[in-house]
């Protein structure tokens, strides 16, 4: 018999997925390629991002979300040489649970990163992104502030980083 790993839930148990909240997002380039652009470690001590013809592309469509969407908005990204941080925060009066519409933000987000990962990758003539991505919710202010550093700091890190070398 052929054992499958176990996938990991996607939904955190007892969390109302009806509520506004703050989720912080993680997608990466396919394949992890290093496409985004690169990091400069060496102009004044202080690392600063280029962005590539398609990094632009994507800072483009991040910067239209709240446009695009009046329900949602990017307070925070970077966008790396392989991967995009954002905290999407989604806030409406709207949002609340309905018999059709039973998880409306969870359903927000998706719908956002799809636009996103969609739109960029028309306009850049091929798939730019891996199939799925890494979302967290953003429990309290204490998180938030963590999470916020982080995306601020991650272009100083990125020797330690996880994605890097694709």
């Amino acid at each position: 018999m052929i054992h499958l790993p176990t996938r990991k839930a996607n939904r955190l148990l007892n969390y109302d997925y009806s509520q506004n909240g703050a989720y912080f997002i993680t997608v990466c380039t396919r394949n992890k390629e290093l496409i985004l652009g690169a990091i400069d470690n060496e102009t004044h001590g202080i690392a600063s991002i280029w962005l590539s013809d398609i990094g632009d592309i994507v800072r483009k469509h991040i910067e239209i979300i709240s446009i695009t969407d009046s329900n949602a908005y990017v307070p925070n990204y970077v966008i790396m040489p392989n991967h995009v941080h954002l905290i999407i925060v989604v806030d409406s009066d709207e949002i609340g649970g309905s018999p059709r519409a039973a998880t409306p933000t969870k359903a927000l987000i998706p719908k956002v990163i799809n636009a996103l990962k969609g739109l960029s990758s028309k306009k850049a003539g091929f798939s730019l992104w891996q199939r799925s991505y890494y979302d967290h919710i953003i429990r309290n202010e204490q998180d938030y502030i963590r999470v916020d550093e982080y995306i601020t700091n991650n272009p100083a890190t990125w020797h330690d980083d996880r994605f890097y070398g694709g």
